[in-house]
Order: structure tokens, then C-alpha cells, then sequence
């Protein structure tokens, strides 16, 4: 058979660069040791700094590295364990459920989101944000948006804003009967107001988890949650759950 054209292209001198710098980090440095500026590190391999910014990369979207706003890059913890959406048929907020909410308001979802929950994109609907820690570390922030015909008794409720309205803003979703949920999982960057809940820089790579919850035959709510990709590891399970295991074995460096 003949070559194809993809194996005659050679490799990307930065992902050669990743493969040296992977090398380096298992014999040279510890996990949270910072490393040594770009033009240091560029010098120190003889490449380009363009190129180092690759690897670098690289190396950050598979969890060996962390950019950490007023510190630097740095070797990566283990990644930890965080279970998301294992369970079928629950509500946000149900029993053992690890996020906290944190505000609500009322705004416009993103056009993607309206015409997942099958809203006009003019109408405003709830959208509580909550967010996610384990072992004291920030690992993700999540916005559940929330259309008014889901909540219909809510404007009964004296909470005008904040976590008290949050709270009663999912009380009054779990009134209704969950039919079913599905899910999606994307790579994404991370926002700049999303960065700073997370204490990630702005574009960092992260996953994205889309869930859409039915009841009454239709589209109850929406969540968007964002995990932090140095954080996770994705197992699929028999059921279509999606898990995010911690390896006990698995060492950052």
C-alpha cells in the first residue's frame, strides 16, 4: 500500500517539544513546583517561544501543567474525583448533590440554550448560578436556566435575588415530575467571569456538560456546567452515566 498523505506529514516540532518536556517534568520537578519562565524554558530547549507556548498547552489540556493567575505555570496536582450525572431521574439540588447555589437572576439565555429549552430568544428565564468544590478547590461553575412556565407558583415567593431566590427558584422545579435527562460533553475554553470562580486564566481549556432535564413532555430546564479539564477524567458506564474518576495511582509528575 502507499503512504497517505497524512503519514508523510512530519511531526509538529511542538508536540516532539511536549514529549521532551513530559520527560523533564517526571525527573526534574515536583507537583506545584513552578517552572521557569517562557524565554528561560525556550532558551533551555533551543526552540522558539511560539512554539514552547504550544507544548505548553499542550501539556495544560491533558493536566500536567496549570497556569495560575499571579503565579505562573505549574506541575499539575493528581487530577480528583467528581461523580457528574451518575444518577438518572434527579433533580438539580436532590439529595447528596455537591453544588452550592450561589445567585439568581432573571436574563436572555444564550441562543443555544433558548432552543435547547424551546423559548423564544427574547424571553428572559431564571438562571441560578451555582458552583462546585472538592477538597477545598474550585472545580466547576454551572448556570441552570430555568423558563417560567416551569416555575409557575414562584412569584408567590418573597426572594427577589440572590441565594435565598436561588433556592427557591429549584424548590419550586422539583414540584414538577422529572420524566428523563440526557447529556453532552464538549471541550470548551473557559470564560473570563467563569476564570475567576474557577482560578483558571481566561481561555483555559475546560469541559463543558450540558444537561437537559424533561418533564410534561418537554424541556424543564437547562444546566451548563464547566469543569476545569486539569481536574477530570471522563469514564462512560454501561448506564450512559458520565463519571469523572480520581486514580490513586496516577502521579502528576
Amino acid at each position: 500500500m502507499g503512504t497517505t498523505q497524512l503519514e508523510s506529514v512530519p511531526e509538529p516540532k511542538y508536540w516532539h517539544l511536549k514529549t521532551v518536556l513530559t520527560e523533564a517534568l517526571d525527573s526534574e520537578f515536583s507537583v506545584g513546583e513552578i517552572l521557569p519562565n517562557e524565554r528561560d524554558l525556550a532558551a533551555r530547549f533551543g526552540v522558539a517561544r511560539a512554539t514552547l507556548r504550544q507544548a505548553l498547552e499542550q501539556l495544560e489540556l491533558e493536566g500536567r501543567l496549570q497556569r495560575r493567575r499571579g503565579v505562573g505555570t505549574t506541575v499539575a496536582p493528581p487530577r480528583m474525583g467528581v461523580a457528574v450525572g451518575s444518577e438518572e431521574h434527579i433533580w438539580p439540588s436532590a439529595a447528596d448533590d455537591a453544588w452550592q447555589s450561589t445567585d439568581c437572576t432573571v436574563a436572555l439565555p444564550p441562543a443555544a440554550v433558548a432552543d435547547l429549552l424551546e423559548t423564544e430568544r427574547d424571553e428572559k428565564v431564571h438562571t441560578v448560578r451555582r458552583s462546585r468544590v472538592t477538597h477545598g478547590q474550585p472545580v466547576a461553575a454551572e448556570l441552570l436556566y430555568i423558563p417560567a412556565s416551569s416555575v409557575p407558583d414562584l412569584s408567590a415567593i418573597d426572594a427577589p435575588s440572590g441565594t435565598a431566590r436561588a433556592r427557591a427558584v429549584i424548590r419550586e422545579l422539583q414540584h414538577l415530575e422529572l420524566e428523563g435527562q440526557d447529556q453532552a460533553v464538549e471541550l470548551g475554553s473557559v470564560s473570563a467571569e467563569d476564570a475567576k470562580e474557577l482560578d483558571r486564566l481566561p481561555g483555559a481549556p475546560v469541559l463543558v456538560v450540558t444537561t437537559r432535564f424533561y418533564a410534561d413532555a418537554r424541556t424543564a430546564a437547562v444546566s451548563v456546567a464547566t469543569y476545569r479539564a486539569d481536574t477530570c477524567r471522563l469514564t462512560f458506564g454501561a448506564t450512559g452515566g458520565v463519571e469523572i474518576h480520581h486514580d490513586p495511582e496516577r502521579h502528576a509528575s
